[in-house]
């Protein structure tokens, strides 16, 4: 049985509403997550996330309550495709401020339901675990930047 559940948390040296715009904005999440960025930001409307080395992926919003919690289906792992409910993850991200900077935690559920053997979604658990740990100081790292 594939593991379900990749959480991570992080905190960052940025009040709530900066890091919401990090994690919300195509002009900053092209920076920390991906080579360029288009987001839609309402529910319903599409991100486009490209990266020279693995192409461009399609994600979904899900809901937005800002600054606090932002959330999107995608399809991971697989280029050029955009997300259903029956083949897609849920990522989640919540903000809680913590000692004048931001709590952000990162959660991504559904690859159980991904349309692919088990060993695929396996190894697509695997890759997304180890990918939010490098995102994650991604973005600690592009924030750090933006303050100095």
């Amino acid at each position: 049985m594939v593991e379900d559940r990749i959480e991570r948390e992080v905190v960052v040296a940025a009040p709530p509403e900066r890091v919401w715009e990090i994690i919300t904005l195509a002009e900053h999440v092209g920076k920390w997550f991906g080579d360029s960025a288009e987001v839609d930001l309402r529910p319903g409307g599409t991100i486009v996330l490209r990266w020279e080395k693995y192409g461009t992926r399609y994600a979904t919003i899900e809901k937005i309550v800002k600054p606090r919690h932002f959330s999107y289906r995608w399809t991971p792992g697989v280029a050029d495709k955009k997300p259903s409910d029956d083949d897609s993850t849920l990522v989640e991200f919540t903000l809680t401020p913590h000692e004048g900077q931001t709590r952000l935690r990162v959660v991504e559920t559904g690859f159980s339901r991904l349309s692919r053997s088990e060993g695929e979604r396996a190894e697509q658990f695997e890759n997304n675990t180890e990918g939010w740990a490098i995102q994650l100081r991604n973005l600690q790292e592009y924030v750090e930047g933006l303050a100095a």
